[in-house]
């Protein structure tokens, strides 16, 4: 256990879900014709229903890095609500092929998310912890680890992943790549939502 007074370790990277950054927010649509009423503000889906198709494939990219995934979901535009945008990335997750799942794996290694909020005493410790279970598991199973973190407060994020991180060393390698799978769905779910939810 480390004193009180220890500093805490910087964050150590984590693959979790991230807020759209404005590379990442899509475009406003095309203003009315002259003459007409004064344009309204539109939604992050109307963004996306209007956005030309390869505006849209890069903006879903974002959300999960498979290619097919992304373009599967460009391609089925225009979504009536968000509810059927989230359930159509739901059946695009379920349907990755091992090809799929390795590239969009892969695109988490690029822009890790640090993880926040844990301080005090014992972080430099668990930190410490972290980074060489992080290390083994990626020599375990070639591939990033993922974890969805959608509902949990800053201060419970580190004990979960080390939680979650050290129970999953000891799976199976078939059984890891759908639960990792299976996170990457949430975690593709929660960025999806962040994406659609502004007004311009």
């Amino acid at each position: 256990m480390q004193p009180s007074d220890t500093p805490a370790a910087p964050p150590t990277p984590l693959r979790t879900p991230r807020p759209a950054t404005p590379s990442q927010k899509l475009p406003p649509l095309p203003p009315p014709p002259p003459g007409s009423a004064a344009p309204v503000r539109t939604t992050g889906l109307e963004r996306l229903n209007g956005a030309a198709p390869d505006t849209a494939e890069a903006a879903l990219l974002t959300c999960c890095g498979s290619r097919r995934w992304a373009r599967r979901l460009a391609d089925h535009r225009p979504y009536p609500d968000v509810e059927a945008l989230l359930a159509a990335a739901d059946e695009a997750s379920y349907d990755l092929t091992p090809a799929d799942l390795d590239e969009a794996l892969a695109g988490e290694t690029v822009s890790p998310q640090p993880l926040v909020g844990a301080r005090g005493p014992g972080t430099l410790a668990a930190h410490t912890a972290l980074r060489a279970a992080h290390a083994e598991y990626e020599r375990q199973f070639r591939h990033a680890f993922v974890i969805c973190l959608d509902g949990f407060r800053d201060t419970e994020q580190l004990n979960v992943v080390l939680t979650a991180i050290h129970d999953r060393l000891g799976n199976a390698s078939e059984e890891e790549r759908a639960i990792a799978a299976d996170e990457l769905r949430r975690i593709a779910r929660g960025r999806l939502a962040q994406l659609v939810a502004s007004r311009a």
